[in-house]
């Protein structure tokens, strides 16, 4: 069977965790969208992680962790990844690239990086990974597959193609060192023999799997209002964030999702630019980031602050409809303990209209939040392991969000740990 972690909202919810408990009980997690440009925070009992390609059930002996076809695969930075975690102590883990995966290349982040120069006060506030140039070339069809770094005829041809036309752009457009054929040919190589070991047709490797009965886990990166389609466009990022897009980027069936686990942090945070309706600042705002996550709301790949704001029930419900949700899980709801009231948007105001669905971008740059406030709990939270056993207006919070999305909280968390969790 085939499970889905994603996430409702602008990324930042929490799902490393969630992939990390739910990968307890799987055989196999897949990486099926993204590079290294977002980055999942993971506590377990080897310490605490910052996973930027690597799937988050590479913490177990059973596991084998996959990158899928859909992902935009840094290498050295994949196995920089795989030694840091190993220099910590955890176990090698077992790892098949898809043969079909598209390689992030060296000049995918200069061009990332030049672009948003050249933009200036207009940039999309990218990570400068590579990951928009990665994906324009995927798509304009001359990215280079896994799968040809091991024909060494088209790969000189390519190179060479590819070269005459960026060079063009770096030194008109941007005014920079042109890209020498025989260097990049060599990093090619470098790449090559890295990868090698763990090169594999990943589509009939899953398909014998769920034929065996192997459980299956699709770990999504960022959420639904980063999706190019379906998100906070042109803020958004270059690949889908959407469940759907698991099957297609791991190369499964879509009837074999049965399950698709769509995470949601109790408040809001955001990295990078674009809307944010139920966005807070100042002293509310710190306040909030300093007591946020495991040690402050900071991105796990650009430590840049995030943006925070209270739950946001329109972008939530929204968020989980696009997924497919069959199950919430609620995160950093422990967060939440020193305040005396807690602040929800429940619907927005655009143009004078209350609204409680989710608009296009150019409506919701003009959307203001309507708020509704909650009483607080005003206690600490963690440790506890029953869902009756939290306070009674903690309970409250979540039933009455768990209405006003329209889907079931069935995981609460309350701490960053492996083990707080809550399953209703």
């Amino acid at each position: 069977m085939v499970k889905a972690v994603v996430g409702a909202n602008w990324g930042d919810e929490g799902k490393g965790k969630i992939t990390d408990m739910l990968a307890k009980e799987a055989d196999i997690i897949v990486r099926f969208q993204g590079g290294a440009n977002a980055g999942h925070t993971i506590v377990n009992d080897y310490g605490k992680f910052a996973l930027h390609t690597l799937p988050s059930g590479v913490f177990y002996n059973h596991t084998t962790s996959i990158i899928g076809n859909g992902v935009a695969l840094n290498i050295p930075l994949l196995f920089k990844e795989v030694q840091e975690i190993v220099n910590k102590g955890v176990p090698q883990p077992k790892i098949l690239v898809s043969d079909r995966a598209q390689i992030v290349m060296p000049y995918h982040i200069l061009f990332d990086q030049y672009e948003e120069e050249r933009l200036g006060k207009n940039s999309f506030g990218s990570t400068k990974s590579g990951i928009a140039p990665f994906y324009s070339d995927k798509y304009a069809k001359i990215g280079f597959q896994v799968s040809e770094l091991f024909d060494e005829e088209l790969l000189k041809d390519k190179v060479s193609r590819v070269c005459e036309t960026k060079n063009v752009i770096l030194e008109h457009l941007y005014h920079k060192d042109p890209i020498k054929e025989d260097e990049l040919l060599n990093t090619l190589h470098e790449y090559r023999d890295m990868v090698k070991p763990f090169v594999c047709d990943v589509s009939l490797y899953l398909h014998n799997a769920l034929k065996e009965g192997k459980t299956v886990l699709l770990e999504g990166q960022l959420g639904t209002l980063k999706d190019p389609d379906h998100g906070i466009y042109p803020m958004v990022t270059s690949s889908s964030t959407l469940a759907a897009y698991g099957a297609i980027g791991a190369g499964v069936p879509p009837y074999e999702i049965k399950q698709v686990i769509t995470v949601c942090k109790a408040y809001s945070s955001a990295v990078g630019a674009g809307a944010f309706v139920s966005e807070i600042f100042g002293d509310e705002a710190d306040e909030l980031r300093k007591r946020g996550g495991d040690g402050g709301e900071y991105g796990a790949t650009t430590g840049r602050p995030r943006r925070m704001g209270w739950f946001d029930c329109v972008a939530s419900k929204y968020g989980c409809r696009l997924q497919g949700t069959t199950d919430v899980a609620f995160t950093v709801l422990d967060v939440l303990g020193y305040l005396d009231e807690i602040p929800v948007c429940t619907a927005y105001e655009i143009d004078g209209e209350i609204t409680t669905e989710f608009p296009t971008t150019a409506l919701l740059e003009k959307a203001k939040p309507v708020i509704e406030t909650l009483p607080g709990w005003k206690c600490d939270i963690r440790g506890i392991k029953k869902y009756e056993d939290l306070p009674e207006n903690c309970r409250k919070y979540v039933e009455f969000i768990e209405e006003k999305i329209g889907y079931p909280i069935t995981m609460v968390s309350n701490g960053p740990g492996r083990d707080d969790i809550i399953y209703r």
